[in-house]
């Protein structure tokens, strides 16, 4: 049953307005995603590119979660992979520690895990940590959540890979139920505590927001009943408008008037004609012809995107972030 006692959150992007964020390169070396030139990076070329991405005007800086890659055969989103460690790569940078570094070098960019895999902590250490994070950054954090895919993952945390759903629909429960007051208490088939406090407190009112991500019928129920966003992964554009309103439908049952910040990843962007092989899927050309794909997506009833800047290094990175806000972001606006 879904708990009707937490106050809701306020949207942090303003209506009628395309808000875009960035996942951050470095963080994680994934064979399938990393762009060669990471490996070699360091922890300046991440620091600078956080904040070229603050500069441009970025709403959040993004890192993603996990703990231990399993160097054997692993169920790997959907798909059966002989060693997960290679298909992924093991170098993670643990969220939590990265946004809590990253907000020391920032003043202004939210802090976004995308995602952080809810069933693989304790709630009170999630709600401690962010609420720390929030407390410290200035009211900055934006929490991202999934349930998880590597299942052997999971068997090396001593976790049911099975039950990854019903997890993370009590750690949010339980979550929010830590974040409502100093004091909390929280009786569930998992996890129960209190009545316990936790200090200090979270700056944003009544708590940090929680966008959800995931795609499929159940990440789509769970952000109608717990979220306040949707952060889709790997969702077909051609797809997305029955999704929005099965989610809107699904929240109209529970929640009526609750807003939901609806998102979508869109990938790489790069300002004007490259002269070289750009990443495949790569949105390029002129300022205006970006913004028109972009505003596209928006007029689905989305209100922010995630992209990255297409560059060979650290360097081209930032300069195409700063061309993007300086001559993209201007011309953006959702359903224009």
């Amino acid at each position: 049953m879904v708990s009707t006692l937490h106050a809701r959150t306020v949207p942090i992007v303003a209506p009628g307005t395309l808000a875009y964020g960035i996942q951050l390169p470095i963080q994680a070396l994934s064979p399938r995603f990393a762009a060669p030139w990471e490996a070699d990076a360091t922890v300046d070329d991440l620091v600078a590119i956080t904040q070229a991405a603050e500069r441009a005007g970025f709403l959040y800086a993004a890192v993603c979660d996990h703990i231990a890659v399993p160097a054997s055969p692993s169920q790997v989103t959907g798909t059966q992979v002989p060693d997960a460690a290679a298909d992924m790569g093991t170098t993670w940078y643990d969220p939590i520690v990265t946004l809590s570094f990253l907000a020391a070098a920032t003043s202004s960019i939210r802090l976004m895990t995308n995602v952080l895999v809810g069933p693989y902590r304790h709630p009170l250490q999630v709600a401690k940590a962010f609420g720390t994070l929030d407390h410290l950054s200035g009211g900055r954090v934006i929490l991202g959540v999934g349930a998880g895919h590597v299942d052997g993952e999971f068997d090396a945390l001593g976790i049911p890979f099975a039950a990854r759903g019903a997890l993370l629909d009590e750690a949010l429960d339980a979550l929010k139920t830590a974040w409502s007051d100093e004091f909390s208490s929280f009786d569930g088939p998992t996890w129960s505590f209190g009545p316990v406090g936790q200090r200090p407190r979270p700056v944003q009112s009544p708590r940090p927001p929680i966008w959800i991500g995931g795609l499929g019928r159940p990440a789509l129920r769970r952000v109608a009943e717990r979220g306040d966003g949707w952060i889709p992964q790997g969702t077909p554009l051609d797809q997305l408008p029955d999704d929005i309103e099965y989610i809107l439908a699904r929240r109209d049952e529970l929640r009526p008037g609750a807003e939901l910040e609806i998102g979508y990843i869109l990938g790489k962007i790069h300002v004007g004609d490259a002269d070289w092989e750009l990443p495949a899927h790569t949105i390029s050309g002129s300022p205006q012809r970006i913004a028109a794909v972009l505003n596209h997506v928006g007029s689905f009833g989305v209100s922010h995107l995630q992209i990255g800047a297409a560059g060979r290094d650290a360097a081209e990175t930032c300069d195409q972030l700063d061309a993007f806000g300086a001559e993209v972001a201007p011309l953006l606006g959702r359903g224009s």
